[in-house]
C-alpha cells in the first residue's frame, strides 16, 4: 500500500523560510553574519473553532484567519531578527523578547488578518469600478460580471508582475520556490540534500498564490446570481460573497492536490500553478538549505511533540 504522507506547508519570510506541520510552525532566518536562528509558533487548538474545522468551505475561512494570524507572527520575527547581532549583549533590565504576551499575540493576529482582508477588499471593489465605468459601452449583467472578472484577473497577475521586478521581493520569491522545492523533494520520498532539492519544481498545488487565483475565478461565477445595479448594490453583495468567495477557493485548492496524480483532473490546478511562475523564482544553494533547516526543525520539534503525546496516553 501507498504511504499516507503528513501534509506540510509553509511561506517565507525576510531572508528565511517557514514550515509548518499538524502541530508547530518553525522559521528559520539567515542572519547577515550568516548564522541561522529559529523561530517556533506552536499551533494551538481553539476549542470554539473545532467543529467549524469539519464544516466544508466554513472550514476555509477558519483556516485562512489561523494562517494569517502564524504567518504573521512568523514575518514580523524575521524582520526583527535578520538585522540582529546574535553576540549583542541584552540589558538585564530590558524584558525578554523570548516568545509572545497575550497583547503581542493578539495584535500580531489582527494585523495579519486585517492586512489580508484590506488587500481582498481592494482586489474586490477596484474591478467593480472600473467595469462599471464601460457600463454606457459594455451594459447587461453576464457583460459586466466577465468584464469585472477579467478585470480582476488582469490587476492581481499585473500587482503580482511588477511586484516581483523588486529585488527585495525577488529575493522572498526565492524563499517561496526554496519551500515549495523542499516539500516537492520530500514528498518525492528523496533525501534532503541541496543538490536533490534543486531539481524539484517550485511550483505546488496547495500554494496561497493558487488559492488566490481561485478566488478570483470563482467569484467571477458566483456574480452571476446577484445585480450588477446600481452600483452601490454591486459593491455590496460583492462584500458580502467575500466569505463564500474564500472558502469555496480553500475548497477548490484542496481538490486540485488531491487529484493532482490523475492525468485528466490535474490540469484544474494548472491555472494556479501558472500564477506562481511570478510569484516564485529559482532559489540558490544557500536559500535551499535555509529551506531545509526550517523543514528539518519542524520535523524534529513534531517528533518530540508526538512522542510525549505517546507518553501521555500510555499513562492514561
Amino acid at each position: 500500500m501507498e504511504k499516507i504522507l503528513p501534509i506540510y506547508g509553509g511561506q517565507a519570510v525576510i531572508e528565511g523560510v517557514m514550515m509548518g506541520g499538524k502541530y508547530t510552525t518553525v522559521t528559520a532566518v539567515r542572519r547577515r553574519d550568516q548564522s541561522v536562528t529559529y523561530f517556533e509558533a506552536p499551533k494551538k487548538e481553539i476549542q470554539s473553532l473545532a467543529l467549524f474545522r469539519k464544516v466544508p468551505v466554513i472550514r476555509g475561512i477558519v483556516a485562512i484567519i489561523e494562517a494569517s494570524a502564524l504567518g504573521t507572527k512568523h514575518l514580523n520575527y524575521a524582520s526583527e531578527v535578520f538585522d540582529e547581532d546574535p553576540d549583542a549583549k541584552i540589558d538585564a533590565s530590558e524584558e525578554p523578547k523570548k516568545g509572545f504576551h497575550l497583547e503581542t499575540v493578539i495584535g500580531l493576529t489582527a494585523l495579519g488578518i486585517i492586512s489580508f482582508l484590506f488587500a481582498k477588499f481592494i482586489f474586490t471593489l477596484v474591478p467593480a469600478f472600473i467595469a462599471n465605468l464601460f457600463e454606457p459601452i459594455i451594459s447587461g449583467d453576464i457583460a459586466q460580471v466577465l468584464l469585472e472578472g477579467f478585470f480582476k484577473i488582469l490587476l492581481l497577475v499585473g500587482y503580482v508582475y511588477f511586484v516581483s521586478l523588486t529585488p527585495i521581493m525577488k529575493r522572498l520569491f526565492q524563499y517561496h520556490g526554496a519551500e515549495h522545492k523542499v516539500i516537492n523533494t520530500f514528498e518525492s520520498g528523496d533525501e534532503l540534500t541541496v543538490a536533490n532539492v534543486r531539481r524539484h519544481s517550485r511550483l505546488h498545488y496547495r500554494c496561497g498564490s493558487s488559492f488566490i487565483l481561485f478566488t478570483a475565478i470563482i467569484s467571477i461565477f458566483l456574480y452571476f446570481f446577484v445585480p450588477t445595479e446600481p452600483l452601490w448594490l454591486r459593491l455590496v453583495y460583492r462584500i458580502a460573497l467575500i466569505p463564500l468567495d474564500l472558502g469555496l477557493a480553500y475548497e477548490i485548492l484542496r481538490l486540485t492536490n488531491k487529484v493532482r496524480h490523475i492525468p485528466v483532473l490535474k490540469w484544474l490546478g494548472y491555472p494556479g500553478l501558472w500564477v506562481q511562475l511570478l510569484t516564485t523564482k529559482e532559489p540558490d544553494d544557500d536559500q535551499i538549505e535555509i529551506g531545509i533547516h526550517a523543514f528539518e526543525e519542524m520535523r524534529r520539534r513534531e517528533s518530540v511533540i508526538e512522542k510525549k503525546q505517546a507518553l501521555v496516553r500510555q499513562v492514561l
